[in-house]
């Protein structure tokens, strides 16, 4: 199959893994972060961190948008349900997470709440059409890869002129998440690792391109490589990353280039410009309050902002005490060094944000290396 078999050859995969430990030098470091969920779910899958000679660590990033929503804004979406007997539609992943006094989108549900799950925006809309009496919000969410889908339905409700269809943006942007990781005063006072390079979205690189990149390597020195999700695509980004390394560069490559250009999908740029605008502030779990990082509703669409049709205010909640997935998507933990990983905290029962989503390190974790360090008792 076309783009699918070729990019998951055994024998390939071994090529590509001897060259990384013939090029790693041992008498160095290289961390290298996977900033999109998707590269930590391929990771895990694949068993790609197996394949890497010691001085080669993977460390997993933010970049999963269910996992970086603060609890506040899920505690919005749960009060416009249960208080403001609205219809909120969302994606799936979001109904699961963790919410203020042991709540979430699908025990509000439980409570008598009108949540639905939906697959597109285009559904949202379509709950509107059939409901006009009843105010219907959708939650939105996601990085630059699903935010042209969300303007597209606003500008349709414009069109047809739904006066009870509204939108809790929560549209998140993955170039302002590096920044902060590289240079916030209060992410370091948190904790970081020393990065050396890092592989860049893929879903996001095929709407932004890849230009947004260059000032990571410019400014900070910190190599970036594109990559595809198939566990070959991952390979060769982590073995380019290390040449770079070596070699003293620090540039933008792009090992995806069957999908991401240099400039991105131009239209979709266009479309999210005319119908959002950036906010100063938003909250990210793990990092904080990240500024210009996050997309709002232009006025010239304010009447499709849930947030100022219901007069929304979000207000700061702390994650759970005993969850660590904040030190998790700054890259300072591993799933493992959670306590209550695998015990309390499953894909089933998930206490933190990290478990709900199948691109969450600790959902990844779970479902493919959670028995790798049980120690084998011989039979007697």
């Amino acid at each position: 199959m076309k783009y699918i078999d070729e990019f998951r050859d055994g024998e390939l995969a071994r090529r590509i893994a001897a060259a990384i430990a013939a090029e790693a030098d041992a008498g160095r470091s290289y961390n290298l972060m996977e900033f999109c969920g998707g590269h930590t779910h391929a990771i895990s899958r694949y068993g790609v961190a197996d394949l890497l000679p010691e001085p080669v660590r993977m460390i997993h990033g933010p970049g999963c948008p269910v996992c970086v929503l603060p609890i506040g804004r899920v505690d919005l979406a749960i009060g416009l349900a249960l208080d403001a007997k609205a219809i909120v539609a969302t994606y799936g992943d979001c109904l699961r997470v963790p919410a203020s006094n042991n709540l979430s989108l699908l025990k509000a549900k439980a409570r008598g709440g009108d949540v639905r799950m939906i697959y597109s925006p285009a559904d949202a809309l379509k709950i509107a059409q059939a409901h006009p009496e009843r105010e219907v919000v959708f939650f939105a969410i996601g990085f630059e890869t699903t935010t042209p889908p969300t303007a597209l339905v606003i500008k349709e409700a414009a069109r047809l002129g739904l006066a009870n269809f509204s939108v809790l943006c929560n549209h998140v942007l993955t170039p302002a998440a590096i920044t902060n990781i590289l240079e916030s005063p209060e992410v370091r006072r948190l904790g970081t690792l020393p990065l050396d390079g890092f592989i860049g979205p893929a879903h996001v690189s095929t709407v932004i391109g890849s230009r947004p990149y260059e000032f990571f390597a410019e400014e900070y020195r910190k190599p970036v490589v594109i990559a595809g999700f198939e566990p070959l695509d991952v390979m060769q980004a982590i073995l380019m990353l290390v040449r770079q390394i070596n070699e003293g560069r620090a540039e933008v490559e792009n090992e995806f280039t069957r999908a991401v250009t240099r400039d991105g999908n131009l239209k979709a740029q266009a479309l999210v410009s005319e119908v959002f605008e950036l906010r100063r502030s938003f909250e990210w779990r793990g990092l904080g309050e990240v500024p210009y990082s996050a997309l709002r509703i232009r006025s010239a669409f304010a009447a499709f902002d849930a947030e100022r049709r219901f007069g929304l205010e979000t207000r700061s909640v702390a994650d759970n005490k005993a969850c660590e997935c904040g030190a998790i998507l700054r890259g300072v933990k591993h799933p493992r060094d959670c306590k209550v990983f695998g015990t309390v905290c499953t894909p089933e029962n998930p206490i933190g944000s990290c478990m709900v989503s199948s691109e969450g390190a600790c959902a990844a974790y779970y479902s493919y290396g959670r028995f790798r360090e049980i120690p084998v008792v011989a039979a007697a």
